[in-house]
């Protein structure tokens, strides 16, 4: 069986994987509003606000991590679950903004806006939703034909700055000292830096090719 044929069988249960957090969220709030247990707290929809968060930035992480893996393990087929992935993360990441605006303000515009002057954290998220929004939209291959493979691509390295503003948002928002916002801005700077150390690698080597 080639790596591409194994990708391709076990999209379906990537796609199981991550429906899971959003399945198990939608069976606690049906005991809630049912009375017959309360997983989430005092507080549930900061809890679930919190929740959703988290799991698109794990999400997020995972799409980064594509890359190093296809590269340490040389299954290059691993790039066809970044897509996958980053929409993922994205629903997420909307699930995450609807429940702050619907159930958090009531839809108020004036209390969002209060927010985005007022609470770092606020203004740090709605930038990183701000960016992964065009990288959503697209996503599809006609997009990817319509701008052009370079186009797209430059387009496309907007997640970085966007996975920035979102671990930022999460240190922002954790009140006191928490270890796991640290270890997810951790994360990131290991997969920013080692993009960044390919980046350098190549450049070297295209410099020594036009020298020799």
């Amino acid at each position: 069986m080639t790596s591409a044929v194994f990708i391709a069988r076990i999209k379906p249960l990537v796609f199981a994987a991550l429906s899971l957090p959003m399945l198990w969220l939608l069976w606690q709030w049906g005991l809630l509003i049912a009375g017959r247990g309360n997983a989430l707290g005092v507080d549930p929809v900061e809890a679930t606000n919190r929740f959703l968060g988290d799991t698109a930035l794990r999400i997020l992480l995972l799409a980064l991590a594509i890359s190093p893996l296809r590269d340490m393990t040389g299954i290059a087929a691993l790039t066809r679950l970044r897509r996958m992935l980053g929409l993922f993360a994205f629903f997420y990441v909307c699930v995450h903004l609807g429940n702050y605006i619907a159930l958090e303000l009531g839809f108020s515009l004036a209390r969002l806006w209060k927010d985005l002057v007022k609470r770092t954290y606020i203004t740090l998220g709605m930038s990183a939703f701000a960016l992964l929004l065009p990288l959503a939209l697209t996503s599809t291959h006609a997009a990817l034909r319509r701008l052009g493979p370079r186009r797209w691509q430059q387009l496309h390295r907007l997640v970085y700055p966007a996975a920035i503003l979102a671990a930022a948002h999460y240190i922002f928002m954790a009140k006191g000292f928490q270890l796991k916002p640290l270890v997810y801005a951790a994360v990131l700077a290991l997969l920013l830096g080692w993009r960044l150390v390919r980046w350098q690698r190549g450049k070297s080597r295209q410099q020594k090719a036009r020298l020799a």
